[in-house]
């Protein structure tokens, strides 16, 4: 097992080579990761990450459950405009690889207000990489003009519900379906 400091000099070569925006963050362990805009060229490795969630991490983002995402959900996540759409993703260094380990993105659901949602590999929980990923997307949306960013989630989706209150959001219980709540931030 790598130590904090060989993870974190094997990535750097790595993540220097990056082209166009991007944070090299450290999460609450060390560990240093990529965050940058999500592009086309993810494709596979947003495929790869979803396939990668339990079951139950998989149905708390999409409020569904499926063994695999089909195509047309992969068009709809991969369809972002860098104003009405965008997605950030998190990448670490593995094995000479960049693998996507998180995601967050908005999108435009009338004037001025848009839906957010957040999505942390299994494996890279609790290690703070959901806050980092939804501080540059509330960033964004400011930027983007957007005075509310909203996330509908399963009520029992405790992870969900502790990092909305942490970054200011106020929930409230979804009135058209008692098995979801909405967290709404003004921003």
């Amino acid at each position: 097992m790598l130590t904090v400091k060989d993870h974190n000099d094997r990535a750097a070569a790595v993540y220097a080579a990056v082209n166009g925006q991007y944070w090299i963050e450290a999460l609450r362990d060390g560990r240093h990761v990529l965050i940058r805009p999500l592009t086309e060229k993810d494709r596979d490795r947003e495929y790869a990450f979803i396939k990668r969630l339990s079951p139950e991490s998989r149905h708390m983002r999409f409020l569904a459950q499926f063994s695999e995402p089909s195509d047309a959900m992969l068009n709809q996540l991969m369809d972002t405009d860098d104003s009405l759409r965008l997605a950030y993703i998190a990448l670490v260094h593995d094995n000479g690889e960049l693998v996507e380990i998180g995601v967050s993105r908005y999108a435009a659901t009338g004037d001025h207000v848009c839906e957010c949602a957040v999505t942390v590999a299994d494996e890279w929980t609790h290690l703070g990489l959901g806050t980092l990923l939804m501080h540059h997307l509330i960033k964004a949306a400011r930027k983007n003009g957007f005075r509310q960013m909203y996330s509908v989630d399963a009520s029992s989706n405790l992870p969900m519900r502790d990092l909305a209150k942490a970054l200011g959001f106020e929930t409230h219980n979804d009135p058209d379906d008692t098995r979801q709540v909405i967290h709404s931030l003004y921003l």
